[in-house]
């Protein structure tokens, strides 16, 4: 399976996120004016410091949309955290050790895996921010709706 986050293909990017030595999540997305999460270029210790979802919970990271319009408007802060908050679409940063373990409720195969985009509720999830101001949520693993290729293939409502 090949998909692109930003204009990476998922291949190197997975190859990046184990070389990648960043300040912070937030300097983990690329190109300001694309404001796109590009989770493969964070510094592992950044991961270590995440937490680690307990039993059939997963952390994954609201996808926060662009800080520009296609035109060139810049949306103000207030307008991407809202975006962020109502956002149905997720990236997989860890799961906990039961996800999916449930074979009579979720058969032979995982429903998502870690490092992949997902569509999820839109408020689902215990919300909390990292010291850096960057959202993560924490959502059962019954919430992941669909497994997507890239996030910008979905529009908000």
């Amino acid at each position: 399976m090949h998909y692109t986050i930003s204009t990476r293909s998922l291949e190197s990017a997975i190859k990046i996120i184990d070389m990648a030595k960043l300040e912070n999540v937030t300097s983990a997305y690329v190109e300001a004016d694309d404001r796109v999460l590009d989770p493969t270029i964070l510094e592992q210790s950044v991961l270590d410091r995440m937490p680690q979802p307990t039993g059939w919970r997963m952390l994954v990271l609201p996808y926060a949309g662009k800080l520009q319009s296609k035109g060139g408007i810049a949306f103000t802060k207030e307008t991407v955290d809202k975006e962020a908050l109502a956002s149905v679409v997720a990236f997989v940063v860890k799961q906990g050790p039961l996800c999916y373990s449930d074979k009579t409720k979720y058969g032979e195969k995982k429903w998502c895996e870690e490092k992949q985009w997902v569509l999820i509720g839109r408020y689902s999830g215990a919300r909390f921010k990292l010291e850096d101001g960057a959202e993560c949520r924490i959502i059962n693993d019954d919430e992941v709706i669909a497994t997507i290729l890239s996030p910008d293939d979905i529009l908000s409502v």
